[in-house]
C-alpha cells in the first residue's frame, strides 16, 4: 500500500507571488495544445483550406475563455446549484476552487462557434481540427489533481499493489484508487493516441468531433466507478455518479454526430 507524497501545492515562491503546480499544469496543457494544433494546421488537408499558426493562436484564446468561464459556471450549476443561486457573488470566487470539465467543454464549444462564425468556417471544421489536441491537456490537469491530492478514488481492495492512502481525505487511512492517474491515462493519453492516429487521414467533417465526444464520455464514465463521488452529492439514480450522468449525453451526442457526418459524406454529389 502506498501513501500519497503530499506535494507542496506551491511549486515556486517569488516573494509574495506563489506559483502553484495546478497553474503550471494548465500552462503545460495550453502549450501542448499550441504545439499539436500547429502540427495539425500544417497537415495537407488543413493547410489546403487556409489554416495557419495565427488561427491556432486565436482558437486557443477562445478556448481558454471557454474553459475558465464554462468550467466555473458548470461547477456552480451542475454540482451546487442551490448554494450558488442563493450566493451569486460566490460564482466569481474562483480562488476558492471549483471547476467542472463538462461545463468547460460547453464553454469551449461556444468559443469555437464564435471563432468559426468570425472566420467563416463551420463549427465542425474548427472542432475537428482541435479535438485531437485536447486530451493531452486533460492529462496534464489530471496530473495536477494528483499532485494536489484532490479528487481521490473510492476505497480499493487491500491487496491492490498501487492502492494509495490520501491523508488529505481525513478518513483514517483508507487505501483508495489513485483515480486521478486512471483519468490521466484514459481521458488523456489513451484518448490522445486514438484520436491522433484516427485524424491523420482526411475524415468527413464532424467524424473526429464525434469520436472525441464518444471517447471522452466512455473513458470518463468508466473512471467514475473508481472515483469517489462528491460528498455533497453522493451517488444518483442507478448508483451512478453525477460525472457519469453528465458523460452519458456526451456519448450519445458523439455517436449521433458521427453517424450524421458519415451519412452526410455518403450522399451523392
Amino acid at each position: 500500500m502506498l501513501v500519497h507524497p503530499q506535494f507542496d501545492p506551491i511549486a515556486l515562491q517569488l516573494g509574495p507571488v506563489a506559483v502553484h503546480w495546478y497553474g503550471i499544469t494548465y500552462l503545460i496543457a495550453f502549450g501542448l495544445f499550441l504545439w499539436l494544433a500547429g502540427k495539425r494546421a500544417r497537415m495537407p488537408q488543413h493547410a489546403a483550406v487556409g489554416w495557419t499558426k495565427r488561427d491556432v493562436d486565436d482558437v486557443l484564446f477562445y478556448g481558454v475563455l471557454g474553459v475558465v468561464v464554462g468550467g466555473r459556471l458548470g461547477y456552480c450549476f451542475f454540482y451546487k446549484p442551490d448554494y450558488y443561486l442563493h450566493n451569486l457573488g460566490e460564482i466569481f470566487a474562483v480562488w476558492k476552487g471549483g471547476m467542472a470539465f463538462h461545463g468547460g467543454l460547453l464553454g469551449v464549444l461556444f468559443g469555437l462557434w464564435l471563432f468559426g462564425r468570425q472566420r467563416g468556417r463551420s463549427f465542425f471544421e474548427v472542432a475537428d481540427l482541435i479535438a485531437p489536441c485536447v486530451p493531452t491537456g486533460i492529462m496534464a490537469v489530471r496530473l495536477g489533481n494528483f499532485i494536489n491530492g484532490e479528487l481521490w478514488g473510492r476505497e480499493a481492495p487491500a491487496d491492490l499493489p498501487w492502492a494509495m492512502v490520501f491523508p488529505q481525505a481525513n478518513d483514517g487511512g483508507i487505501a483508495r484508487h489513485p483515480s486521478q492517474l486512471y483519468q490521466a491515462a484514459g481521458e488523456g493519453l489513451l484518448l490522445f493516441v486514438i484520436l491522433w492516429f484516427y485524424a491523420r487521414k482526411p475524415r468527413a467533417t464532424g467524424q473526429i468531433s464525434g469520436v472525441f465526444m464518444m471517447g471522452y464520455g466512455v473513458f470518463r464514465f468508466m473512471a467514475e466507478y473508481f472515483r469517489q463521488p462528491d460528498d455533497f452529492l453522493g451517488l444518483r439514480a442507478l448508483n451512478w455518479s453525477q460525472g457519469q450522468w453528465l458523460s452519458l449525453p456526451m456519448i450519445l451526442a458523439g455517436a449521433a454526430i458521427f453517424v450524421w457526418a458519415t451519412k452526410r459524406n455518403q450522399r451523392p454529389a
